[in-house]
Parts: structure tokens; C-alpha cells; sequence
């Protein structure tokens, strides 16, 4: 099979299309042909060593959709030609992979494959955001950093679901239009942390019930400062730039601060399922849009990389391992 490898961490240069050995499944395991493998700002982070599942050589990508072809010992409860989806399996920049079938969920006849793999790690984070990490009620505001990336889309949506007014933040003026689609209510441009005055200006200085940062450490304190009083800061950007280092006693006012851990806060199949359930059934019923900016052949993995890295991209990337 044809896969994605690293062979030494470093820039998109080092992703290179390599024939690699088939997998089998060992026990407790599914082989799945692969329709489409998601893409990730965590890739990159994985590719250049900030966090690597083993040393190299190694295939990296989390997530994706396709077909089962074998079954291993143990396994029960799906067949071969089942359509599946999964996330957080290292190794799915490939044709083919063996993914541990607890970490499997079925894919419904009217979810497309591209659709699916395009929701997993970006709708599971997101969802977790909205229903656990901070579940804003009605009439609450949300300040959400790169609205028109694949997490922020997806937060904003959700959000709006639950009846929340959002203020989109996007770095470049090209974004704004995606950020209102999305449903957010208003939409600042911004490339750094100079948004306190504006956030504060739109909430009449009362400031935001909650804040979803992706952007790292240059963003980190000016979110903290447009929280209002026990405001919740929903942080996940610790692949951009520097992570920030936090004193309790320099934070500008009692907010609270959470940072979620994909295995802690989907850390078992029952979670997987009640998650993904919810954010299949919100598609089919139209009431989410999972937006696919860019599809690229599996060979051009480097590029899609330098593309994720420039910003130059909205929405979800995908790479189709048939091209």
C-alpha cells in the first residue's frame, strides 16, 4: 500500500509517499480501506516533533473514513464492507490502516465518507467544547477564535444551536465572509491579541461568558482580559507559538480556565458514540455544515501542510488516498 512517512521530523518537506507493508489486524482490531484521512493542525505539530507517536520512521494522521476488509480475533459487532469512521488512530495518511475497533464508529448510509472523516477530531473537540467545557445557555456571549477554521466553524454552530450570540475573530479580512456563514453574529479581524477594545466595546464592557482560544500564547492573556467575571477561557492552541506559563495570581480577574485533553474528555467508546451520534444526527437534520475547504491527493500531504501552516486555508482538509 501506498502510505505518507516520516522518516525525520522537520518542515512539510519531510512527508514523503512511501509503499509500505499491508496491515493485519491483531487482536481486537479492524483493517480498513481508506476513503479519506483527515487533516490537522496537530499534524504538523506531530511532524516537526512537538508530539510524536514513536520515533521515525512513522506515518502520521489521526483520523479518517473508509471500509472494513478484515477483522481480527475478538472483534464483534461489525462485518467487512462496513463504513467506518475513527479518531485519534496514529498512521492514517495512508490507503489502508488497522485501527482498534473500540476506537471505530459506524458511519450511517446517508453520511458521506468525506463528511465523515472531515467531523471526527474537529467535531469531537468541538462538541466537547460546547456541551461540557463551557455550555453557554441562551442569550450568553462567546468569543471564538478562528471562526472560520474547522473548529471554529464547528464551535460556532453549535453554539448558535444553543441559542449563544458569537463574535468570530479571523486573521484576515478573506475569512470574514466564512465566519458569518458559520452563523457568527459579528466578525473582527485580528492577528494577534489586539482585540480586547473591540470585544469589550460589542458586550458594553461587561465582557464574554466564554472564550474559545486555538491561537496560542500570543492570544492566551487578551482572552483572559474579555472574560467577564467567572468567564470561562476553553484553551486549546498549544501546537502555535509558545505555551503559555500561568500564575493563578496573574490572571486579571476570577475567571475559569480549562484546557481538554482529547483521551480525557472522549476517554471511552460509550462517549465516542453518545459524541459522534449527536453531531451525525445534526447533519443529517441540516441544522450542521461541515465544510471541506480543500481535497488533495494523498502524495501531496507536504503541500497540504505548507497550505495549514501559511493559513492560507479555511474549513477541513482532507487527503483522498484514490488520487
Amino acid at each position: 500500500m501506498r502510505a505518507v512517512v516520516v522518516e525525520e521530523l522537520g518542515g512539510p518537506e519531510v512527508l514523503q509517499l512511501k509503499e509500505c507493508p499491508d496491515p493485519a489486524p491483531g487482536p481486537g482490531e479492524l483493517v480498513v480501506d481508506i476513503d479519506f484521512s483527515g487533516i490537522n493542525f496537530m499534524d504538523t505539530g506531530t511532524r516537526s516533533g512537538f508530539s510524536v507517536p514513536g520515533n521515525p520512521p512513522f506515518v502520521p494522521g489521526v483520523e479518517g473514513a473508509g471500509r472494513v476488509t478484515a477483522i481480527g480475533e475478538g472483534v464483534s459487532g461489525f462485518a467487512i464492507g462496513d463504513r467506518v469512521a475513527w479518531a485519534y488512530v496514529h498512521g492514517s495518511y495512508a490507503e489502508r490502516i488497522a485501527v482498534p475497533a473500540a476506537q471505530v464508529v459506524p458511519v450511517p448510509d446517508d453520511i458521506p465518507s468525506d463528511t465523515a472523516a472531515a467531523t471526527m477530531m474537529q467535531g469531537l473537540t468541538a462538541h466537547h467544547f460546547v456541551t461540557e467545557s463551557a455550555p453557554l445557555a441562551e442569550g450568553e456571549t462567546a468569543l471564538v477564535h478562528s471562526a472560520a477554521g474547522g473548529v471554529g466553524r464547528i464551535v460556532t454552530q453549535l453554539l448558535k444551536l444553543r441559542g449563544a450570540r458569537v463574535i468570530g475573530l479571523v486573521s484576515r479580512e478573506e475569512k470574514v465572509q466564512a465566519a458569518k456563514a458559520a452563523g457568527a453574529d459579528e466578525v473582527l479581524v485580528s492577528s494577534g491579541g489586539d482585540f480586547v477594545d473591540r470585544v469589550k466595546d460589542l458586550t458594553d464592557g461587561e465582557g464574554v461568558h466564554a472564550v474559545f482560544d486555538g491561537g496560542g500564547a500570543a492570544t492566551f492573556w487578551s482572552s483572559a482580559e474579555v472574560l467577564r467575571r467567572v468567564g470561562t477561557l476553553v484553551y486549546y492552541g498549544p501546537l502555535i507559538g509558545d505555551i503559555p506559563t500561568v500564575r493563578l495570581f496573574d490572571l486579571p480577574k476570577s475567571i475559569k480556565l480549562t484546557y481538554a485533553v482529547f483521551a480525557d474528555h472522549i476517554h471511552n467508546r460509550e462517549l465516542l458514540l453518545q459524541h459522534t451520534g449527536d453531531l451525525f444526527d445534526k447533519i443529517r437534520e441540516g441544522k450542521l455544515q461541515i465544510d471541506i475547504s480543500e481535497r488533495y491527493p494523498l502524495g501531496a500531504a507536504e503541500q497540504a501542510h505548507a497550505d495549514i501552516e501559511s493559513r492560507r486555508t479555511s474549513g477541513k482538509l482532507l487527503l483522498d488516498p484514490s488520487r
